[in-house]
């Protein structure tokens, strides 16, 4: 009988609520629904404005170019999950990339030993972001905006500021350029690997225990200690994991840009935060899906390739992606305000 009662009560009060209200539930249980929305109005806006935008060919340079920043966003999903925020994913990708050439160029190291150096490097630089934060108990932004300095730094010191060509490196470090066709539409190697990294992860977070316990310190870290989710061990391995998903976007790079260089992605920290923030993830944490990320990095590239092909200036672009992270964030407020 009470149960009758309830369900009938919880009916009563969706009845009571306002179109825009029930909009707001929605997006509060599937955050990634408004940025599917946005891609959708962004792909038919830009077809409209420029027909070769849909095409075959520009598909598969759309893709490849999100790559990169979809790798990356991977991680700062996980972090970001956790209430935090990670400023030197660029950095630590650079790092990573950078020795691998380095210690590869011209057969001076086994391809396989020298990326297995630069992805072990990443891991040890998300790990010591991961142990700043939960032994020193600094704030993420503070210790990430340091790390940001150091990495960058170490970088250009490693390389002595130079670049390292494609030709001077093993196939195995540019493998992830190379691809294959399905009419005009090609897809590289790396867009693969990229699927498969949003696929594992996706499964980690939403089928383990570990997943939950990432959501669970993001939403209230102190309340899943008192339940006896060991926080701070959670909050070093997401750092950890982090930085080894930063580390193969590394390599993705090293395809991708067809060369190695320390200056390579500058606009990468705020490309990922923007992805995904427009994914639905909140800042806050304890709220967000992967799929939104990987939706937001679209979002994110079509918008700078789409105003690309429309011959807009780059300073147009990056006003556009303030105005879409403002956006997301504000709806990502009003999103946490909706009432049982």
């Amino acid at each position: 009988m009470s149960a009758d009662v309830t369900s009938a009560a919880a009916e009563f009060a969706r009845r009571q609520q306002s179109p825009l209200q029930r909009v707001q539930h929605q997006l509060h249980g599937k955050p990634w629904l408004s940025p599917l929305f946005l891609l959708l109005v962004a792909f038919i806006a830009f077809f409209i404005a420029t027909p070769t935008f849909l095409t075959a060919n520009s598909m598969g340079i759309l893709f490849q170019q999100t790559a990169v920043v979809a790798a990356l966003a991977v991680g700062q999903t996980l972090v970001i999950l956790t209430a935090g925020i990670d400023l030197s994913v660029g950095a630590i990708m650079v790092l990573s990339m950078m020795v691998t050439a380095t210690l590869a160029k011209d057969g001076g190291m086994p391809a396989i030993l020298a990326l297995f150096i630069g992805v072990a490097l990443a891991t040890v630089a998300g790990f010591l972001n991961g142990l700043l934060v939960t032994r020193i108990n600094l704030p993420p932004f503070i210790v990430t905006l340091g790390t940001l300095s150091i990495f960058t730094a170490i970088a250009l010191l490693y390389s002595g500021g130079e670049s390292i060509q494609a030709d001077h490196l093993p196939r195995l470090l540019n493998f992830l350029g190379e691809g294959f066709a399905i009419g005009d539409f090609r897809l590289t190697w790396g867009i693969v690997v990229v699927i498969l990294l949003y696929v594992v992860m996706g499964f980690v977070l939403s089928q383990t225990a570990w997943g939950r316990y990432v959501y669970a310190v993001g939403d209230d870290a102190e309340s899943a200690r008192l339940s006896g989710v060991p926080s701070k061990r959670m909050l070093l391995a997401v750092y950890t994991v982090a930085g080894l998903i930063y580390g193969i976007a590394g390599w993705i790079l090293i395809g991708r840009a067809g060369a190695a260089t320390p200056n390579a992605a500058p606009d990468a920290n705020l490309a990922s935060i923007t992805a995904v923030v427009i994914g639905g993830t909140s800042l806050f944490g304890g709220r967000g899906r992967l799929i939104g990320t990987l939706i937001g990095a679209l979002i994110v590239q079509t918008f700078a390739f789409g105003l690309s092909q429309l011959g807009v200036d780059q300073q147009w672009r990056v006003l556009a992606t303030g105005i879409l992270v403002v956006v997301a964030v504000a709806i990502d407020q009003w999103i946490r305000k909706v009432k049982a």
